[in-house]
């Protein structure tokens, strides 16, 4: 049984009292927050709640989560069951499918919208704000401070880029004259109504927030369903955009299983879907929705390094992060470096084998990897190592002195190196270019002559999410874009394949 606990909309809130019927109390120093992030703890777990209707509620069923650095048990979150699902299902269907609005309909939410983003990019600009989002980020889905406080800058930035009018600006139409006198084109960026956002675990607030802005902006109705594993981070976020003025009544929110959502997804029938994680998930959920969703799904992101060698230290700082930050746990993580037989010759291997070896629990440089476990990544490092002329590079152990549950994964940043030939053979292809979401990568190098086999590498490839040619050699440049495809292709040398500025909305 769904039960709703909540109030109606929410424009101001300085605190509230605990009630008979459960509303958890808001924490007095920072005014939309319901947690204190250091005291989440199993003496004292968090609760994360739904949101249908405008109103708040818990579900009977309750997911707790197992702190990812101690194993306590230390976030209760409601789950909803396939019994529960018919208020998400009912009000999304109130939504018609030309949206809440739109250029001829209630145009004054534009400027409702742009005016709650001005007052959610401030609250987010305020320290205690910044911080409590970065250290709720650490507690779920953990990496360094700097890591976490990044995410959090990228999204405040992408709301200072639509406060005011940017909102309705990005709805700007357009005319065309027509044939005769009396006649003209006209088009108009129009919504789809009722939608539905599926987001993953690795930016618990910069994907959610960016892919739900967009939406409420053109006039949909979202659904917005956060892997539960760190659906708190959103589940404040929202409580936030409350505060700062956002209809209560205009987002729902649910934590549920896959087949749970699944479900919902077939009953509610939306216009679109936008889901962002696995390859799997993904192919299943555009064949349940015949077509009406837009995916991001896995990357196996390359990396080249062309013929000029320069900047060692940079280059090879870059690659560490590109392979190593948030243990790997990025879509566009770098998980195979191609270098020319010139960076061979150079000090980048035993550069990247010592910063991966500065990594450290204590400050969470490396940490759990959330979706596979110790064995699977030892596992597939071992199969590997069986390749001809495959060698350890660094890494390839259990990380030491740690209490991470045995749900997670805990390895020292590896590389494996696999000799270009030996990837190319049908034999080994598929094993080489499985994506690892964690913190490892294969290195491989290629002489002057072999770059058509690099690139015959590339185009063998699926996951093409984003890539890096490192270089400032023209023709090489023109060479390798020239040949291969990717969602984002970063080129120079200062190119990477993760971090991507907020400008890319």
């Amino acid at each position: 049984m769904f039960r709703f606990l909540g109030s109606g909309a929410v424009t101001q809130v300085i605190s509230r009292r605990p009630t008979s019927l459960g509303v958890a109390r808001c924490v007095h120093s920072i005014p939309f927050a319901t947690a204190e992030v250091e005291e989440i703890s199993g003496s004292q777990p968090a609760e994360v709640q739904n949101l249908v209707g405008g109103k708040w509620g818990r579900s009977s069923d309750v997911n707790t989560l197992l702190d990812p650095l101690n194993g306590e048990p230390f976030i209760k979150v409601h789950e909803v069951n396939k019994s529960e699902i018919h208020p998400f299902v009912e009000s999304l269907s109130k939504c018609p499918k030309h949206g809440l609005h739109n250029p001829f309909k209630s145009p004054e939410r534009y400027l409702l919208l742009g005016d709650v983003t001005a007052r959610a990019a401030h609250m987010l600009s305020l320290p205690k704000v910044s911080d409590f989002f970065t250290r709720l980020i650490q507690r779920v889905a953990p990496k360094s401070y700097k890591q976490a406080e990044g995410e959090v800058y990228v999204t405040r930035k992408f709301l200072e880029n639509f406060c005011g009018d940017q909102v309705r600006f990005l709805a700007r139409s357009f005319g065309v004259p027509g044939n005769h006198l009396g006649q003209q084109s006209h088009g108009f960026r129009w919504p789809y109504g009722p939608v539905v956002i599926i987001t993953p675990f690795n930016f618990p607030l910069e994907i959610p927030v960016l892919q739900l802005m967009g939406a409420l902006y053109m006039g949909n109705k979202p659904l917005l369903k956060v892997d539960s594993k760190v659906s708190i981070v959103m589940e404040q976020m929202l409580r936030l955009l409350h505060t700062c003025g956002l209809p209560i009544e205009d987002v729902d929110f649910i934590n549920s299983d896959g087949p749970t959502m699944n479900k919902l997804l077939l009953e509610a029938n939306p216009s679109m879907t936008l889901f962002t994680g696995s390859s799997r998930v993904a192919e299943k959920l555009a064949v349940d929705l015949k077509g009406r969703i837009k995916l991001e799904d896995a990357g196996f992101d390359w990396k080249i390094l062309g013929p000029d060698v320069q900047e060692e230290d940079y280059v090879a700082w870059v690659c560490d992060q590109d392979a190593y930050a948030c243990s790997g746990q990025k879509c566009s993580a770098q998980s195979i470096l191609f270098m020319h037989e010139n960076w061979s010759k150079s000090s980048l291997l035993s550069k990247l084998k010592e910063l991966a070896e500065r990594r450290k629990l204590e400050d969470l440089t490396v940490g759990p990897v959330l979706t596979l476990t110790t064995e699977a990544m030892l596992e597939h490092a071992s199969k590997l190592l069986k390749i001809s002329g495959s060698k350890l590079l660094f890494g390839g152990e259990t990380l030491e002195n740690h209490s991470i549950p045995s749900i997670y994964g805990a390895i020292k940043p590896t590389a494996i190196y696999i000799p270009l030939e030996e990837i190319l053979k049908d034999e080994n292809y598929d094993l080489v270019t499985k994506e690892i979401f964690g913190p490892f990568q294969v290195i491989t190098d290629y002489k002057k002559d072999q770059l058509p086999m690099v690139l015959d590498a590339l185009e063998r490839m699926h996951a093409h999410l984003t890539a890096a040619v490192v270089s400032n050699d023209p023709i090489f440049l023109q060479e390798v874009i020239g040949n291969t495809v990717n969602g984002t292709t970063y080129a120079g040398l200062r190119a990477r394949t993760t971090g991507a500025p907020q400008n890319h909305w």
